[in-house]
């Protein structure tokens, strides 16, 4: 099974999609496939769909949208049986239940080409205390991401400015649009989805540290012009972006970035900037490039995303 939620829901078996259009059980299978390979408990469920005062009826609605993606799981194993296709687990399976199965007269809804036939129930478990959605050796852009990035962030340490930079867009790459953008979130999803944000707006900072590294100040503006409106409060990218300003020739603009964020975060949380970033501040007001530091905010905690 394939999963993808940077951007769009789309879980796929045997290239056929299994995610439904309504509502709810979009919702279900969303968390399913996020925690794909663990249980996930019934009241978590719940509290997804229903928040803090499931009705009395959550468990019997619950166990209707658990059946309704079975359907659309068997229609997808049809279709692969079908076609031939089938999965790896059936096609190693068959080798060693085809005899078995000879002596023992298995149904023909059971088996197929030989092996024994994955059913739904096997794709979608039922477990004490809740379901587990299993995807196998498939794929998932979240765990592709988290590889990438963590090979870049590794790359950073390394000081290896152009590879970490190309590891990071690939993983930045990944990304179609906001995590699970066509999915109604209750409270779980919204924990899941800002979690994977914040992983995001950390291998894009890094990124763009690893840039301003390579001396690729002047094709950054564009993209940091975005990136400090959509995150008025986030300390490293407004360092990036002053940095990229300053370096430029555009001293009196970063500057200007600098008030804008000061005056934000007075206004929104009662907070001055961090040292590194007044820090930076000052060492544009009253001296040459020479003594400005490559990457202003390093190690400076970012003020919370806006």
């Amino acid at each position: 099974m394939d999963i993808d939620v940077l951007g769009a829901l789309d879980v796929r078996e045997n290239e056929v999609s299994i995610a439904p259009t309504a509502p709810k059980p979009r919702q279900v299978l969303a968390l399913l496939a996020l925690r794909a390979g663990q249980v996930v408990p019934v009241g978590v469920l719940a509290e997804e769909l229903w928040g803090s005062k499931p009705p009395r009826s959550a468990r019997a609605t619950l166990q209707t949208y658990i059946l309704q993606l079975r359907e659309l799981i068997t229609a997808a194993l049809d279709h692969g049986a079908a076609d031939g296709t089938g999965t790896r687990a059936a096609d190693a399976a068959g080798h060693g239940a085809g005899a078995a199965g000879h002596g023992a007269g298995g149904g023909a809804g059971d088996r197929a080409g030989g092996g024994q036939r994955r059913l739904a129930k096997d794709v979608l478990l039922t477990v004490p205390g809740g379901y587990l959605l299993k995807n196998g050796d498939g794929t998932s852009d979240v765990r592709k991401f988290e590889r990438l990035a963590g090979f870049g962030y590794r790359a950073m340490d390394a000081e290896d400015y152009p590879q970490a930079a190309r590891l990071l867009r690939q993983a930045l790459g990944l990304w179609t649009g906001p995590a699970l953008a066509d999915v109604q979130a209750g409270p779980q999803l919204q924990t899941e989805v800002k979690r994977l944000e914040e992983s995001r707006l950390c291998a894009l900072d890094q990124r763009v540290e690893a840039d301003l590294r390579l001396g690729r100040h002047r094709e950054l503006l564009a993209e940091l012009t975005v990136l400090v409106n959509r995150y008025p409060t986030h300390e490293s990218l407004c360092g990036q972006y002053m940095l990229a300003l300053y370096r430029s020739g555009r001293r009196g603009e970063a500057l200007d970035a600098y008030q804008r964020l000061r005056a934000t975060l007075v206004r929104t949380m009662g907070l001055e900037p961090s040292s590194p970033l007044a820090k930076l501040q000052r060492s544009i007001l009253m001296s040459g490039s020479d003594s400005l530091p490559a990457h202003p905010a390093a190690g400076a905690s970012a003020a919370p995303v806006g």
